[in-house]
């Protein structure tokens, strides 16, 4: 087993890599104590080579490393993706492309919703993954050789589920499914960190839009603070405080020493002062320069009914084309498709409307309905007949 220690090793170790049409990627990284990962090891695997990349070898510069991730002629496969990505991001700034993620992939071939990487190497190459060194703190040295040889099972197996998911995908004429997918998953937009947009992680929701402008100032506010400091957003403030001073807006450090979601003594620091800074900037915005009030949509008891039989017309679909249902559409896209007239939803778009979303309309309209045909769900037409006087 052979770790790379040095950039000349790592730039031999990419040229040879380079050479082949993919190549197996799989990282491990901390980021407990860090706003930014602390990226501790690569795995790479070509058809013939394998190779484990020490990133906190001394002197070591992962430039080849990241020139492989930007070669056109080479796919990355991963599995669960995006993870990977975000570090490579965060490094290079560098998205890598084409890639191919064999979770994803596993979802277009109908393994399920988010099949574990085990499960997939168990099912398609009948080879258990061992999970024994899976806590590894992989920021210590030196590492065992059975630590080693852990991580770098994860791109040997990773390897040849690629190959077998790659050709049922393409003997099924689904690779434009995929590509949809990744096109996705490989978008830059999807990895920025910029302040302005922070709020958008977040899962509570603002009362009203006067704490809308407030949470969003103080969103912004945190993850600068805490991409300046380097450390995780909670130990800047923590999300349930942020929405706490979101909601009572207090604009001096005695309002917001009252809030009980901050410990005592808080509102003395200098990041008390911040914190009022920010939500005093959210109280001047214009409420002309705030993004639409995210509503929590309450749907009417026919509309439940109508989600209802939707979804089950989306398990029938899925099982039908052996796809997981989640790739096809989510509960918000069956509660959009219940009570809009043609929602801009993926499920009504491309191969998703032909395999659920076309007839999820129908249905909608009474044009077709559900029944058990040899023990399977099927949508058949209606048939409207004229009612007669005599």
């Amino acid at each position: 087993m052979r770790v790379i220690t040095s950039t000349q090793d790592l730039a031999e170790a990419c040229a040879r890599l380079a050479r082949h049409p993919f190549v197996a990627v799989d990282t491990e990284f901390l980021r407990e104590q860090t706003f930014w990962p602390v990226l501790c090891l690569i795995q790479l695997a070509g058809p013939e080579d394998e190779f484990i990349v020490d990133p906190l070898a001394p002197g070591i510069d992962l430039r080849p490393f990241y020139d492989l991730m930007a070669n056109e002629s080479v796919v990355k496969v991963f599995h669960a993706a995006r993870q990977d990505i975000e570090i490579i991001y965060a490094k290079a700034k560098l998205i890598p492309h084409p890639t191919f993620d064999t979770q994803i992939a596993a979802m277009v071939c109908g393994f399920g919703e988010s099949v574990s990487y085990g499960n997939l190497v168990k099912k398609l190459t009948n080879k258990d993954v061992d999970k024994t060194s899976r806590f590894t703190d992989w920021s210590r040295r030196p590492l065992t050789q059975k630590q080693l040889a852990y991580a770098l099972a994860d791109v040997t197996h990773l390897r040849d589920v690629y190959r077998q998911l790659k050709t049922e995908i393409e003997s099924t004429g689904r690779v434009h499914w995929l590509d949809e997918e990744m096109a996705a998953l490989t978008d830059p937009a999807t990895y920025d960190s910029k302040p302005e947009n922070a709020w958008q992680r977040l899962k509570m929701r603002a009362k009203n839009r006067r704490s809308l402008a407030v949470l969003i100032e103080l969103a912004a506010w945190r993850e600068q603070a805490a991409q300046a400091q380097d450390v995780p957003r909670s130990r800047i403030l923590r999300d349930e405080a942020l929405y706490d001073i979101a909601n009572q807006a207090p604009t001096d450090t005695a309002q917001l020493a009252e809030l009980r979601t901050l410990s005592e003594g808080f509102s003395r620091s200098a990041r008390a002062k911040e914190i009022i800074e920010a939500v005093k900037r959210g109280l001047e915005r214009d409420p002309r320069t705030l993004p639409p009030m995210p509503a929590a949509q309450v749907l009417p008891a026919e509309a439940t009914a109508l989600v209802e039989l939707l979804r089950v017309l989306l398990k029938a679909a899925a099982a039908r084309n052996r796809v997981a249902p989640k790739l096809i559409a989510d509960t918000s896209d069956l509660e959009r498709i219940a009570v809009e007239d043609e929602p801009d939803v993926p499920a009504l778009r491309g191969w998703r409307r032909e395999l659920f979303g076309e007839d999820a309309l129908k249905l909608k309209r009474g044009e077709v309905a559900l029944t058990v045909s040899k023990g399977e769900v099927i949508a058949v037409p209606v048939e409207r007949r004229r009612q007669s006087n005599g």
